[in-house]
């Protein structure tokens, strides 16, 4: 057993993604307990100005979840069997299980080749030749924050409608003329494309508040909202709110707040779903969205430290962080290892565990988990997804670490990296 001394001087543990609850947090959550309106009301409310004031959105309406809201706009806009949704197969399994929830298809695009990558991210040049009739939805996904580039595939995509023609099924397919672009930027609220923040690039943008996200609600997420005209994004706000209360045509906020005989009285308008933001969720983000800018460059400088240590190593490549007119939010730090350490993947991890620094992998290529490889998707399809999963290593980057912290993850992998490579050579 280690003396006294011993144990007093090993450093703190350096978790991988703990969420950031301040004193301000837990005043806010405090505040709204005490007011006795926990559900959704006038503090979610406030939180959806904030974030259409902060991404530039016309509307923003905000949800249970990501998975929840997602799941509601592809509903709202009449995707079911027959049609198909154009995604990543690189991405968390939310992006295509909300797909398979409507019974329609996921068409699923692995990474470009190395030399042609955008970081982890599939490119316009992938999705157009797998357009159709069938096409309903393209749905990008920024894997760690770093941005597609919403507003050029936004273009293409109405020039690629102009010469192919779009049959809408649905009256708010009609309505768009075209496919829907879905921008799943769960990792990417704050990041930056085209001159803008992420959200309004595409026609609706869908952040998480997840646990583990630069923003936290415990659990939580957000659409940002804009649509072309004839759609008018503050009825489809009204829409999508109330599709997420089971499609009530008032809230409970509505029904109490109202004065007059017979303001109880609602009507149900649409079979909807469970996945409402409350108060208590709110009152979370909106502290966290007023210090987000603090956050934001905390991360960033986290992330040049990475950088600025790992640029020397060349058996490690580096995320992709700006480029022209994009930035990323840094929600994740993702490296990838060059080939022949890449088998070695999973002791680097073991050893940065041993010195209680946590790390993760994100994710595993949708074609390789059960649930999609029992509906017909084969990894020989998608090659450099697999490969590029099998050499990735997400490195701890959040607001409880500090430079320090980061030179002792760098000095960790390297000494494992040379441990490993002397062990190989012996």
């Amino acid at each position: 057993m280690p003396s006294p001394s011993a144990t007093s001087h090993r450093p703190s543990p350096i978790g991988f993604a703990p969420p950031f609850i301040d004193e301000d947090t837990i005043e806010a959550v405090e505040r709204v307990l005490r007011s006795g309106w926990i559900t959704t009301g006038p503090e979610t409310s406030a939180f959806e100005k904030d974030l259409a004031e902060y991404v530039g959105a016309p509307k923003v309406v905000c949800g249970g979840s990501w998975t929840g809201l997602a799941g509601v706009i592809l509903d709202w806009f009449g995707v079911g069997p027959g049609d198909e949704v154009i995604l990543p197969a690189y991405t968390y399994c939310a992006t295509a299980n909300v797909v398979l929830h409507r019974g329609a298809t996921p068409v699923l695009i692995d990474l470009p080749q190395s030399g042609q990558r955008d970081g982890l991210n599939i490119t316009w040049e992938q999705v157009a030749p797998l357009l159709s009739p069938r096409t309903k939805v393209v749905m990008p996904v920024d894997i760690g924050g770093w941005p597609v580039p919403c507003s050029a595939w936004k273009t293409a995509l109405t020039h690629w409608v102009s010469q192919h023609g779009f049959k809408g099924d649905h009256p708010m397919q009609a309505a768009l003329g075209r496919p829907l672009l879905l921008s799943d930027a769960a990792h990417s609220l704050g990041g930056r494309s085209g001159g803008h923040p992420v959200g309004a690039g595409a026609d609706i943008t869908v952040f998480s508040f997840h646990a583990v996200k630069n923003i936290t609600t415990a659990e939580g997420g957000a659409a940002a909202l804009t649509l072309p005209p004839p759609l008018d994004n503050a009825e489809v706000y009204r829409t999508l709110r109330s599709h997420c209360l089971h499609g009530q045509s008032k809230d409970a906020a509505s029904k109490y707040n109202s004065k007059g005989k017979g303001q109880w009285r609602y009507d149900v308008t649409h079979p909807g779903f469970k996945c409402n933001m409350t108060d208590i969720q709110a009152a979370m983000g909106r502290v966290a969205l007023k210090r987000y800018p603090a956050d934001l460059q905390h991360r960033a400088q986290l992330a040049e430290r990475y950088v600025e240590r790992l640029s020397g190593l060349s058996a490690v490549d580096l995320p992709q962080r700006s480029h022209e007119d994009r930035h990323t939010a840094d929600h994740l730090f993702i490296i990838q290892l060059q080939e022949g350490m890449s088998a070695h993947r999973d002791a680097i991890i073991d050893a940065l565990a041993s010195q209680d620094i946590a790390t993760n992998v994100h994710f595993p290529p949708l074609p390789v988990l059960t649930a999609y490889r029992e509906r017909g998707f084969k990894a020989a399809d998608f090659r450099e997804a697999i490969g590029a999963f099998d050499r990735a290593i997400s490195l701890p980057i959040h607001r409880h670490m500090s430079l320090n912290d980061v030179d002792r993850v760098v000095d960790a992998l390297t000494d494992a990296m040379a441990n490993l490579k002397g062990q190989a050579v012996s």
